[in-house]
Parts: C-alpha cells; sequence; structure tokens
C-alpha cells in the first residue's frame, strides 16, 4: 500500500490496545496496510482527488486475519470482561454486537478489499469531525444518524460520496467502512499474518 500511496496516514487500531478488546488483536504484527490492488489502486486515486481539495486518508483497518475475527468472537464470550464498555459499546450487550452487524463471524475485511478510514487535513494531520468516533458501536455511527452538527453530516457525505464515485460502497452501520464495489474475492477469507 505504501508504494501505492506513499503519503497515506495509518494509525492501525488493532496492531495496539487502542480498539473495543482493549489489547492487540492476534494476525497483526506490523503496522502494513495490506488490500487487494484493484482497492488499492481506487484509494490512490481518492487520496489523488483529497489532497487537491486540502485533504488526505487516514486508515485504521484494510485486510484483517480471520485469527483476528476469530478473537473478536472469542472476546464478545467473555461477557464479564467490560473494560472498554464505556469507550466502544456503552448502550450495547457484547452478546449482540453480532445480531447488531457491528461485529461478523466473517468478515468483508478479511477478503482483502474492504477498508476502515476517515479524513484528515492535509497540513494539520487532523481527523476531521464526523460526529462519531472509529468503531463505536452504536447508532451515532450509522450513516443515516441525525442527531450531529450539519458540519458533521457534510463531512460524511463527502467521504461517502468520494468512496463512492471511486468504486467503493458504504456499510449503513458503520460511516468509516468501505467495500470495493467489484472486489476480486468475494469468496476468500484469507488469514496471513500481517508482517
Amino acid at each position: 500500500m505504501n508504494d501505492i500511496i506513499p503519503d497515506i496516514q495509518i494509525e492501525l487500531r488493532y496492531l495496539g490496545s487502542n480498539n473495543f478488546t482493549g489489547k492487540p488483536v492476534p494476525g497483526y504484527e506490523a503496522e502494513k496496510i495490506i488490500l487487494t490492488r484493484e482497492a488499492a489502486l481506487a484509494l490512490q486515486k481518492i487520496q489523488q482527488k483529497l489532497e487537491n481539495d486540502g485533504y488526505c486518508l487516514k486508515i485504521f483497518d484494510a485486510y484483517r486475519p480471520q485469527r483476528a475475527v476469530n478473537s473478536f468472537i472469542e472476546w464478545a464470550r467473555i461477557a464479564e470482561d467490560t473494560l472498554t464498555k464505556a469507550e466502544f459499546y456503552p448502550e450495547k450487550k457484547k452478546s449482540n454486537l453480532f445480531n447488531l452487524g457491528y461485529i461478523a463471524t466473517r468478515s468483508g475485511h478479511s477478503r482483502g478489499s474492504t477498508v476502515d478510514l476517515t479524513i484528515i487535513d492535509a497540513e494539520s494531520l487532523e481527523e476531521v469531525d464526523m460526529g462519531g468516533s472509529y468503531d463505536f458501536f452504536g447508532e451515532r455511527s450509522h450513516h443515516n444518524f441525525m442527531n450531529i452538527t450539519e458540519k458533521q453530516k457534510a463531512n460524511r457525505l463527502y467521504l461517502k460520496s468520494i468512496m463512492s464515485t471511486y468504486g467503493f460502497r458504504p456499510y449503513s452501520e458503520e460511516w468509516w467502512h468501505y467495500t470495493l464495489r467489484n472486489e476480486p474475492y468475494p469468496d476468500t477469507y484469507f488469514n496471513y499474518t500481517i508482517k
């Protein structure tokens, strides 16, 4: 990915503990973004468009090994582990996160053409205000959530519009989550470690 978009900003949340599990996630051993070539080339075009407008992409997650998904399943089974509840899922039960669509037993990320991202200011590198934080499991993260400012709505729409223009489809429950429409491996779930 860095070869295709060298100036892309990366904050791989599952490599560290700043995520809904509260600890590093198995399968993440390097701060490296892996995507299919098709998805990476589409993001390259998006980055160029954003740079013309004074912004850049910031990636939180892309390819996700199936072993990471399996660790999410195990995390959800431990009901007494509520270390991150206040920050990431204050109004939800862990056991319901799958049924509500926030976590999946088989993730599109494992196919290599799904990405979690936001937009940052190209000069300050500050995240654009989207009216909610990454990986927050609640209605505030939904694309159609209305109880945010007009500016935050406009920022979400700007991201969604650019991503859609260059071939990505949004996931309705998460403003940051996009999958390449014509992904090359729609039925393959990879499980190699990110090194």
